[in-house]
């Protein structure tokens, strides 16, 4: 039987969104949206737009676009978004998804909306908790058709892995577990070789020459229980729901950035490599006036480079922005506590 040649080649980007104080986001109008941190999906940026009361039918909907952000697009590029709503403690099935496509063909286009669920029947569903919902959704790009190889033996389609929702369920569950950590007057339970596998702190801690294998209990200090809880979440799903909530309210931005800032120390603490770049893209998206000489500290306190560099590059790039950081709260109390970031913009500044 001849091989079969590939006429199509896609690549695909999956992302969680939390949609936290939905009643809140119901005082929007039919057009209007809150809108995704940058993603990257087939070499190219995008954005998904949610609409809480997109209008269509006669009704009212949960909808998602897909918009269009990179600079360059030198040829029509073909994508697809598909989303179907998730169960955060994973005791449900996700729904049935729903999905768009659409050629996009420059900065700023913008497909056609996902009509997700009735405004109406969110409220009743399974999927529906604390007046917050979580939806997952799928980038899909069509890449540009390849030459046909031949003598290529036929390979079995890998399967969509689902092991980040098995762990999370195990997690939620507490079945096997064999560790209780306390922190900050609350308790969780885990798994040793869950948390070793993922992290070279526990991995030594653990199973290192100073193990602590027989300890049943683990006392964490200097750690918020909802940052520790955060960072448990990420070991068993290399996700995190905290940073993917879409930005409702400034307090609630602020809040999010916030915890950015304490996942950040707690992945440099236990060497999760992962979840330090999710914090510092998320850091670096949300930096303004009143957030970087914070974010700046925490940046040259944690090795990381690139966010110290963008941190420095905005206080620099005007008067304007230097003075209203230095007018800041968050400045003063940064020069008290970290005086190396004084020396860090007065090099950069003279650089200049």
């Amino acid at each position: 039987m001849e091989t079969p040649t590939n006429l199509t080649n896609t690549i695909s980007a999956v992302h969680l969104f939390k949609i936290n104080g939905y009643s809140v986001t119901k005082a929007l109008s039919c057009s209007e949206y809150i809108s995704s941190r940058r993603l990257a999906a087939g070499g190219y940026d995008w954005e998904v737009l949610y609409y809480p009361r997109y209008y269509e039918h006669g009704v009212h909907w949960i909808a998602f676009r897909l918009l269009f952000v990179s600079k360059e697009c030198k040829h029509e590029v073909k994508a697809a978004l598909k989303c179907r709503l998730v169960d955060e403690a994973q005791i449900y099935l996700p729904c049935g998804s729903q999905s768009v496509s659409y050629k996009y063909t420059g900065q700023r286009d913008c497909g056609p909306a996902l009509l997700l669920i009735k405004q109406d029947d969110l409220p009743v569903s399974n999927y529906f908790s604390g007046d917050s919902f979580v939806v997952e959704c799928t980038i899909t790009v069509l890449r540009e058709p390849q030459e046909a190889v031949t003598n290529v033996s036929p390979s079995v389609a890998n399967p969509c892995c689902d092991l980040h929702l098995h762990l999370g369920k195990l997690l939620l569950s507490e079945k096997g577990a064999d560790v209780t950590f306390v922190v900050a007057g609350e308790s969780f339970l885990a798994h040793k070789i869950i948390l070793a596998a993922r992290s070279p702190v526990f991995m030594a801690e653990f199973f290192g020459p100073m193990k602590e294998s027989s300890s049943q209990c683990v006392e964490i200090k200097d750690m918020e229980a909802s940052v520790f809880k955060a960072m448990l979440h990420f070991i068993y799903t290399g996700t995190s729901l905290e940073l993917d909530q879409q930005r409702v309210v400034s307090e609630t931005e602020q809040d999010i950035t916030t915890m950015a800032q304490h996942l950040l120390v707690a992945a440099d603490r236990y060497g999760l490599d992962g979840l330090k770049l999710i914090c510092q893209e998320k850091l670096h998206d949300d930096i303004n006036v009143e957030t970087v000489a914070t974010t700046l500290a925490f940046a040259e306190q944690h090795s990381c480079s690139q966010l110290k560099d963008r941190c420095i590059e905005f206080i620099i790039s005007s008067r304007a922005n230097l003075d209203a950081v230095m007018a800041t709260e968050g400045y003063k109390l940064v020069i008290a506590s970290c005086p190396s970031v004084l020396n860090t913009l007065l090099r950069a500044a003279v650089g200049r």
